[in-house]
């Protein structure tokens, strides 16, 4: 298979977590990294090899030679950056979420199929080995109908007051923060997983602190900035911490979820519950290589990842045998791995490309998640129910 070129927008924590994966699918080069920050950028270069750096994003996509670009910028750039290399005929991958607004969100949808490039949002956390199975007993009818979709996504790493990060900011990140930035997550497995759409939601926020020390330094996402209440300004924020969601998922399915980054001791945890007539499957983030198994009728069980034991259709998002665990770097891997599939593909039978394109979510899956997010604002702001529409 042919190699793709490709360039990395962004130096940041992202931007690295891009780099690795790329390498790491087999498929494609990274020949430039573009960023404001540019000793960033040249010390990631460094690192990796990466030939060439650049302050400027619209040098990379006047490059001819450069097939596809992620965009790994904080979430206010997404829109601009994605737009011009779509205009550029590149293909796009763009970090979650695809914009702030809807309008932003369908105008790079419809951009997107005019141009006829591949393009995909990074929910990457779709492509655990587990979440695959879970989704693969739904459609082989080992859960029956699904009945209750529930469970949460927490962090701790914004808990204290003088924590800080620039998607703190209404300007940088858009109006939401903890919804936007892993509630959507949630959403994107939950409907994944279940096969099911999200067609009303009633959203409760809460902002704990509504003024935060922000440092008059700056540093990488989820770093630790030594000092920093003694060298701060204090700001005031407009976006949540915390937010509390029930859904309906049709008829008859219901649903909830909470999404915290103010959940002392908890790192990274976002876990799904899927009830079922039949059986009940349950999964953690922080326990990535298990699976929970439940029935009314007989034990439950812990299924440990091991690809000769799972559902065909899941089998092909687990790399190594059973007893060698693939985490949080393995899924965007898996992701990309089939973003670049599609790319050599292009030039193949239309219906072998269009599948290529269906493994891996599309802009039209973060226009999606987008019109969650703002149903849920909405909601809030209306303190009530508020339908999902169809995008």
């Amino acid at each position: 298979m042919r190699r793709v070129k490709t360039a990395i927008v962004g130096s940041g924590f992202m931007g690295r977590v891009h780099l690795e994966a790329i390498r790491r699918t087999g498929a494609a080069d990274v020949v430039a990294i573009a960023s404001r920050n540019r000793a960033a950028a040249e010390k990631l270069a460094g690192e990796f090899g990466v030939p060439r750096v650049g302050s400027e994003y619209g040098n990379i996509l006047a490059d001819p030679a450069i097939e596809s670009v992620h965009i790994c910028t904080p979430n206010a750039q997404h829109f601009q950056m994605a737009k011009d290399a779509l205009g550029a005929g590149k293909h796009v991958l763009c970090e979650k979420p695809l914009g702030i607004s809807t309008d932003e969100g369908r105008e790079l949808s419809r951009l997107a199929r005019e141009r006829g490039v591949r393009n995909c949002v990074c929910h990457n956390l779709r492509y655990y080995p587990m979440v695959q199975q879970m989704r693969a007993m739904r459609e082989a009818g080992e859960l029956g109908e699904i009945l209750i979709v529930e469970g949460n996504y927490a962090q701790d790493w914004l808990l204290y007051d003088t924590d800080w990060n620039w998607r703190v900011t209404t300007e940088a990140g858009g109006a939401s923060r903890c919804l936007a930035d892993i509630g959507s997550h949630w959403c994107d497995m939950a409907e994944h997983v279940a096969g099911l759409r999200i067609t009303a939601i009633c959203t409760d926020l809460q902002i704990f602190h509504r003024t935060r020390k922000q440092p008059r330094t700056t540093g990488e996402t989820f770093a630790k900035i030594a000092g920093a209440a003694q060298d701060f300004r204090a700001t005031e924020v407009q976006t949540e911490d915390f937010g509390a969601t029930i859904f309906q998922m049709g008829e008859p399915t219901r649903g909830s979820f909470t999404a915290s980054q103010v959940s002392a001791g908890r790192k990274n945890r976002l876990y799904l519950e899927i009830h079922g007539i039949r059986a009940s499957a349950a999964w953690s983030q922080e326990r990535p290589d298990e699976l929970w198994i439940g029935k009314r009728d007989m034990p439950n069980g812990v299924m440990v990842k091991d690809p000769a034991l799972m559902e065909p259709g899941a089998r092909a998002y687990a790399d190594l045998p059973g007893g060698h665990s693939e985490g949080y770097g393995s899924t965007f891997k898996q992701l990309f791995r089939r973003f670049y599939a599609s790319i050599v593909n292009e030039k193949a039978d239309e219906r072998a490309a269009g599948e290529a394109a269906m493994e891996y979510p599309s802009f039209d899956d973060g226009l999606r998640q987008l019109a969650i997010l703002e149903a849920e604002l909405k909601s809030h702001a209306q303190r009530g129910w508020v339908g999902v529409p169809a995008v």
